[in-house]
């Protein structure tokens, strides 16, 4: 096998390129196997001196059906390699498979791809051959009885991967286009209004602890009487509330009218919103 069929075999089982395999070869004089090796370690060492760098670009991959969605964030340097068709052919793999694993990252990381090599692997190499650092980020699975998932992809990249991302799970005995047509609205109204919970009872206390630091200091110089500050500072909390909460949000598509309105005008007594996850790359 003559040098250039080598460096031609060593391309299509690694990925790497024309000059890396090239100089592998020499290095392992001419033994394939030795050579992959070599390019291996080299990938590792390229690897982690790029980890070191920030990956805040990449996208937001959604796979699964309506009884089980699950999303992964996957993060690169720029957006250019995010619309790279490697990357996103990747991604989308792993997509599948972190829907398989129910978002355990752990997992993920050992499961092996349609290569035969493990994810980690994968990433190692990926990082190599495209020349940026690649991370996995945020994961989650929803899945919850009886409900039925929707979701929306706001700046789409291709297919099943976009900028942004929403899963929302909905409860019903009733099964109609009436509560399909809500459930798509309703992802496309947590991607735009970005809601802390359902319910303003279940915000976090450290969130609302936050909310009101941030309150109490742009009240304190403010020169009111602290009978005023109170009024003022409650007044604020009760808004911020309001505002974060998913059910007491002005609707998007109709602003004078609350979530909580809507479903009310669905007239489905057993109608509940179960869950919902909203991720943004960047965020």
């Amino acid at each position: 096998m003559s040098d250039l069929e080598k460096i031609k075999q060593l391309r299509q089982s690694t990925g790497a390129g024309f000059k890396d395999c090239s100089s592998a070869l020499n290095e392992s004089g001419g033994d394939l196997d030795k050579a992959i090796e070599v390019l291996r370690v080299k990938g590792i060492s390229k690897a982690s001196k790029k980890m070191s760098r920030e990956a805040k670009e990449g996208v937001i991959a959604i796979s699964g059906d309506h009884a089980k969605t699950s999303v992964l964030e996957v993060n690169c340097e720029t957006d250019f390699v995010a619309k790279n068709e490697n990357f996103i052919n990747f991604v989308k793999e792993l997509s599948e498979i972190n829907n398989a694993v129910n978002s355990d990252l752990k997992k993920l990381t050992k499961s092996k791809m349609k290569n035969e090599k493990t994810v980690e692997e994968n990433v190692v190499s990926m990082i190599a051959k495209i020349g940026e650092k690649i991370t996995l980020g945020r994961s989650k699975t929803l899945q919850h009885q009886n409900s039925k998932n929707y979701y929306y992809l706001h700046t789409v990249v291709k297919d099943n991967l976009s900028k942004l991302a929403v899963i929302s799970s909905l409860s019903s005995d009733e099964k109609s286009e009436k509560i399909d047509t809500f459930g798509k609205q309703l992802s496309m109204h947590i991607a735009a209004s970005n809601p802390i919970a359902i319910n303003s009872g279940d915000i976090k206390k450290e969130i609302l602890d936050k909310e009101q630091e941030l309150i109490t200091e742009e009240l304190k110089n403010s020169g009111k009487s602290e009978d005023i500050a109170k009024k003022i500072s409650s007044g604020k909390m009760n808004k911020f509330k309001e505002e974060s909460s998913l059910m007491t949000q002005q609707w998007v598509m109709e602003p004078k009218k609350k979530v909580m309105d809507i479903i009310k005008e669905l007239d489905l007594k057993d109608l509940k919103i179960i869950d919902f996850y909203r991720i943004k790359i960047g965020d």
